[in-house]
């Protein structure tokens, strides 16, 4: 039996872990909007870091290796079955697309009847594939950037009403403009990276891989440095182990232009908001459009500039909030002509109330009422 629009629901999000990632973020997002508006959440991963802030926040989190991507994960269809009837889950939201395929099946088991509706999440730009299709599958598709949009009808065939876009949003407590971090903050930060005190810092956020872009932010640290000898690079993102490669490679690029003591490496951090507030400029230089670009809005937010390529969701943020970052794609001649520019005369960033992590709640509490 389909419940009212005004009673509670049990909200089921799937996703493969908790460790860090706008994914997991918006997840625990949704989770505590719902805690605080009644309602009953439960998550399924295969844990992390954040699973604890999340049980904290009154979600309850049950610990599957439901993003492992083998056979051997399809015996969670009976399991998560069962899960979904004994515990009267109304909305089962998919955010990634292996987990999503366990939540497809498990669904096809259970009488239409008693079957929760179905939410998924297009997250990114996925390979076009019969694998990435189950994306499209939700009783609710949702969408977080006009770009991603236009990605799905180009290369699906959906009904466009099952689609809804809801950008992701920062929450302006929690990024408040012009933010100063903690004299304690400041104290210990120096202590752990004596090199970074009375230099410019230029950071680039965004976890160790290939397609976001660190290679072109180390040449353009190498080219600023040579009128801008105070200036420090921070690379600001979470490594995989089966990134340990690549890092190396970042760090032998370092070495042949000889920018070591320009370039500071800093793995995850749960303070990346002061990281950005004591920054001069923050970079997004991902080679490929990212699908939202959580760290750009954060950072404008704050009232910090962001330099980024003008395409994916980073553009879309920077055309609506601070079109003066905008610069052309791959274009790092552009970034070193702007960067210097702003070193010595830094723009200003307006407050903005768009993106706000509210209306994105408010909009997925929609989703889910209406399906």
């Amino acid at each position: 039996m389909i419940k009212n629009k005004k009673t509670k629901l049990t909200v089921l999000q799937i996703l493969p872990e908790l460790n860090s990632g706008g994914v997991e973020r918006g997840t625990l997002e949704v989770a505590r909007f719902l805690v605080s508006r009644g309602h009953k959440s439960l998550v399924i991963s295969g844990g992390g870091r954040m699973q604890e802030d999340l049980r904290k926040e009154g979600s309850k989190h049950f610990q599957w290796s439901i993003g492992k991507k083998s056979l051997f994960t399809l015996k969670y269809v009976p399991i998560l079955a069962r899960f979904l009837l004994n515990n009267k889950v109304d909305i089962l939201h998919a955010r990634s697309r292996f987990p999503a395929w366990i939540c497809f099946l498990a669904l096809k088991i259970i009488p239409i009847q008693e079957r929760p509706k179905f939410i998924t999440t297009f997250h990114g730009p996925y390979s076009v594939n019969f694998y990435s299709a189950i994306m499209t599958k939700g009783d609710k598709v949702i969408v977080i950037s006009k770009t991603i949009k236009k990605y799905v009808l180009k290369n699906y065939k959906l009904n466009s009403h099952k689609l809804f876009l809801n950008y992701r949003g920062v929450d302006s407590a929690q990024f408040p403009y012009h933010f100063k971090p903690k004299e304690t903050w400041i104290k210990d930060w120096y202590q752990y990276y004596p090199e970074t005190k009375n230099k410019i810092l230029l950071t680039m956020p965004g976890r160790i891989t290939r397609w976001k872009g660190q290679e072109d932010f180390i040449e353009i640290i190498a080219k600023l440095r040579k009128n801008h000898s105070n200036i420090i690079g921070l690379i600001v993102g979470d490594v995989k182990s089966n990134k340990k490669n690549f890092l190396n490679e970042l760090k032998q690029k370092v070495e042949q232009l000889g920018v070591e003591k320009n370039i500071v490496f800093i793995e995850h951090r749960s303070d990346l908001r002061e990281i950005m507030s004591i920054s001069k400029i923050v970079f997004s230089l991902s080679k490929e459009p990212e699908a939202f670009g959580r760290t750009t809005i954060e950072s404008l937010k704050l009232g910090i500039p962001v330099i980024g390529y003008s395409h994916g969701g980073v553009g879309e943020q920077l055309k609506e909030v601070f079109p003066q970052g905008q610069i052309g794609r791959k274009n790092k001649g552009q970034a070193v002509l702007l960067a210097s520019k702003w070193i010595i005369d830094p723009p200003k960033v307006a407050y903005s109330k768009l993106f706000s992590l509210n209306e994105m709640l408010e909009n997925t509490l929609k989703v889910y009422e209406s399906a």
